[in-house]
Parts: structure tokens; sequence; C-alpha cells
């Protein structure tokens, strides 16, 4: 669980996706998902000590399931399968279940925060398995 492998796939899955996270809906969407808003429940500024926890945790998370489940075949490609079934698992899965119970976002926001979060965790998984390819012992 503690491997060198996991423990650097981590730190630099959390720094992938904390700065995808920026750039994705810090910068690039910032403007685009005002139309779909229902309840503006957002900080201003929002608690980025906070944020990158939760991004350390969540790359904690996707390195430890991304060891058990490419079984030593280390690849980008690999590593973007896992995080596109990651990003299903949040984008679609997670989102619909939002969409159901709470007043957010409309459909169509969720929609495309999917196909965001689909991108955004497919780019964070090729880093891990990267890592995890640069430091394994078979080094597949």
């Amino acid at each position: 669980m503690f491997s060198k492998s996991n423990v650097l796939a981590t730190l630099a899955g959390a720094v992938t996706l904390f700065l995808l996270g920026f750039l994705i809906w810090g910068v690039a969407t910032v403007d685009l998902f005002e139309e779909y808003v229902l309840s503006d429940v957002m900080k201003d500024p929002p608690d980025f000590v906070f944020i990158l926890l939760g991004n350390l945790f969540a790359a904690f998370a996707m390195s430890t399931l991304y060891g058990k489940w490419a079984r030593g075949h280390h690849s980008a490609k690999e590593g973007l399968a896992f995080g596109i079934w990651i990003g299903i698992f949040v984008g679609l899965g997670i989102w619909f279940v939002q969409y159901a119970t709470t007043t957010f976002m409309n459909l169509t926001g969720y929609l495309i925060d999917a196909v965001l979060e689909i991108v955004y965790y497919a780019l964070a998984g090729m880093v891990i398995a990267l890592v995890y390819k640069a430091t394994s012992k078979g080094k597949s």
C-alpha cells in the first residue's frame, strides 16, 4: 500500500488533479457553468488547502486501486482506461444521483461536467500509470 511506486504515483496524481482541476474548472469553464447553475453554493474564494487534501486522498485511492487493477502492466493506455472508468463513476454515476437529489445544476450542466470529469480522471490515471511504469521493479 505504501510502496515507492504508490507513494510517488499518489504525489504525481495529486499535483495533476490539483492543476487540472484549477485549469478546467477554475479557468477554462468558470463562466460556462454560470448558465447551468441553479443554486450557487460556491465559496469565494475556495479553500485551496482542503482542495489539495481532497486531491491527495483521491490520488491515493486512485493510485492504490490502479496498482491492483493493472496487475503489473503499466502504460499510458492502461492508465487512461483506468481513469476513464473513474471518470464514468464520478461524472455519470455520482452526478446523476446528485441531479436526482439536489438543485445545484440543470441536466445540461451535469452532462458537460461528466465529460470534463472523464477527461480529468483519464489524464490523472495516465500520469499515475506512467509513474508506476517508471518506478516498478518489472518496468513493463
